[in-house]
C-alpha cells in the first residue's frame, strides 16, 4: 500500500508539464508567419511578419496598411522507450517498450498580423499561439507510472498476465498572445520600437492509472488513480526593438521581457482509491488541489539578426541568434534550476526572387536547450534539434501574396538512467516534428 501512495505522489507532482508542438524555446514559439517556415531566419525582416520578428523594421516596410493571415498544421510524436534489466524485466513483462505519445493542434494553428506605416512611424499588431500550442496523449501511459505499478503487482505475487492495467495520460497547453508595437524612424539609418504582448494561458491535465484483478465474481480493483485539472491565467510581456539600415545591410535587435504566469488550478478530479490509500495521500496531492498556483513563466528572449542583400531586390540572406533566459523564468517545481543554461538558437535563411511572381527560400535552425538529466521527466522532456525549412511566395495580383512552407525538426535522442520505486531502467526520449503552412499577405 505504501508503494501505491508513493506512486500517486509521483503522478501528482509531475503530471502538469505536458508540452506540445512548436519551434523556439522551452515555453516560447517563434514560428507564426509562413515566412518563418520557408526561411526560418526572419529577425531582419521589414515585411509584414516583422510585426513580430522585427517590429523596428516596419519603419522600412510598406507605406499604408498591410495584413496577413496564416495557418499551420503540425504533426509530432513524443516517444519514451523504457529498457529494463533482469529481474525487473520479468516482473513487469517486458525488457524494452516504446510508449508512444502523439501531439496535435486541431484543426490548425492560426496567426494574424497587421501594420500601418505613415512616413517615419508605424504600428504593428500580431495575434497567435505564442507558447506551446497543442496537446499530447499517451494511450498506454508513461513508464514512470506503468513500471512501478507492474513491479508492485509482481511483489504481491501477480504475474504480468494475471491482472489488467489501464493507464492513460493527456495534457494540453496553449499560450495565446496579442501583441501591439509602435515604431519610429529617427533618421535614414535608425529606428526603434516599443510594444507589449498579453499572454493568455489555457491548459489542462487528465489521466488515470487503474490496476484490476480478474476473479470469478468479476474484476477487483487493486488501485484507481484519477486526475483532471484545468489551468488558466494571464501575463504581460514588454518588448523593445532596434533596427539599423545602411544600403543593403540591416542589423536588428529585439528583447522580450519575462512574462510572469502564475496559474491557479481548477481541479475537477484528484483522487485515489481504495479509501485506505486516499486517506494517506493528503499533503502529497496538495500542489494539485483546487486554487493552488503553479509557475509557467515565458522567459526573456534576446534576438540579434544581420540581413544582407547580395543582389539588390533579388537575392538576400539573414543570420540570426536567439537566447532565452530560461534560468530566470520560474517553472513548476523550480525546474529552471535543473538547466545548465538558457536555450540558444542559431538560424540562417536565404531568399531569391525568381521573377516578379515567384520567390523561393530555405533556411535552417540549431536549437540547444542546455539540458541535464535531472530536468527531464516523462511528462516534460526536450531534445536538442536541427530544423530545416523551405517554401515559396507567389505574387498573385498586385498587393496579394500567397506563402507556402514546410519545415521539420531533426531531434537528437536523449538517453538517461532513471529509477521509479527502486526499479532502475534506461529511458530514451525521442521526438519527430513536421509543420506545413500557408498564408495570405495583402497590402493596400
Amino acid at each position: 500500500m505504501k508503494k501505491i501512495v508513493l506512486l500517486f505522489a509521483i503522478f501528482a507532482f509531475n503530471f502538469a508539464s505536458f508540452t506540445s508542438v512548436k519551434a523556439g524555446g522551452l515555453m516560447t514559439n517563434t514560428n507564426y508567419h509562413i515566412a518563418f517556415d520557408r526561411m526560418m531566419a526572419r529577425g531582419a525582416s521589414t515585411e509584414i511578419d516583422a510585426a513580430y520578428s522585427n517590429p523596428a523594421g516596419l519603419a522600412w516596410g510598406h507605406e499604408g496598411w498591410q495584413i496577413s493571415f496564416n495557418v499551420q498544421k503540425p504533426f509530432q510524436y513524443r516517444n519514451i522507450e523504457a529498457t529494463l534489466a533482469q529481474p525487473y524485466a520479468a516482473a513487469v513483462g517486458f525488457e524494452s517498450h516504446k510508449f508512444k505519445g502523439k501531439a496535435s493542434a486541431n484543426p490548425f494553428v492560426p496567426a494574424l498580423f497587421a501594420s500601418y506605416k505613415h512616413k517615419n512611424w508605424a504600428i504593428g499588431f500580431m495575434a497567435g499561439i505564442v507558447g506551446s500550442g497543442g496537446k499530447v496523449k499517451y494511450n498506454e501511459g508513461v513508464p514512470m507510472f506503468v513500471v512501478p505499478v507492474r513491479a508492485m503487482m509482481a511483489n504481491n505475487g501477480f504475474a504480468p498476465n494475471a491482472y489488467n492495467l489501464d493507464s492513460y495520460m493527456e495534457g494540453k497547453q496553449y499560450i495565446y498572445g496579442v501583441q501591439a508595437n509602435f515604431t519610429y524612424k529617427f533618421n535614414e539609418h535608425w529606428s526603434a520600437s516599443a510594444g507589449i504582448r498579453t499572454n493568455i494561458y489555457n491548459g489542462y491535465n487528465k489521466g488515470h492509472v487503474v490496476a484490476s484483478i480478474p476473479t470469478p465474481a468479476g474484476n477487483v480493483e487493486a488501485m484507481n488513480m484519477q486526475i483532471d485539472v484545468d489551468q488558466k491565467g494571464v501575463g504581460f510581456c514588454p518588448i523593445l526593438g532596434l533596427n539599423y539600415k545602411l544600403d543593403r545591410l540591416t542589423v536588428a535587435a529585439r528583447y522580450e521581457f519575462r512574462s510572469k504566469l502564475n496559474i491557479p488550478n481548477d481541479t475537477k478530479t484528484l483522487s485515489v482509491s481504495p479509501a485506505a490509500i486516499a486517506a494517506q495521500v493528503g499533503p502529497m496531492a496538495a500542489p494539485y488541489q483546487d486554487g493552488v498556483k503553479n509557475r509557467y513563466d515565458m522567459p526573456g528572449l534576446l534576438s540579434l539578426a544581420v540581413g544582407y542583400e547580395f543582389i539588390p531586390g533579388k537575392f538576400r540572406g539573414t543570420l540570426e541568434y536567439h537566447w532565452f533566459d530560461d534560468k530566470r523564468a520560474k517553472m513548476a517545481g523550480d525546474r529552471q534550476d535543473e538547466l545548465k543554461y538558457g536555450t540558444q538558437e542559431v538560424l540562417v535563411g536565404l531568399e531569391y526572387d525568381v521573377n516578379k511572381v515567384v520567390t523561393v527560400s530555405a533556411g535552417a535552425q540549431r536549437t540547444d536547450y542546455g539540458l541535464k538529466d535531472s530536468y527531464q521527466s516523462n511528462t516534460s522532456f526536450a531534445c536538442d534539434s536541427y530544423s530545416v525549412g523551405f517554401g515559396a511566395a507567389f505574387n498573385i495580383v498586385k498587393g496579394l501574396r500567397l506563402n507556402v512552407g514546410y519545415f521539420c525538426s531533426i531531434y537528437k535522442d536523449y538517453t538517461r538512467e532513471a529509477s521509479y520505486m527502486n526499479v532502475p531502467m534506461t529511458e530514451t526520449y525521442s521526438r519527430t516534428n513536421h509543420v506545413f503552412g500557408a498564408g495570405i499577405d495583402y497590402k493596400f
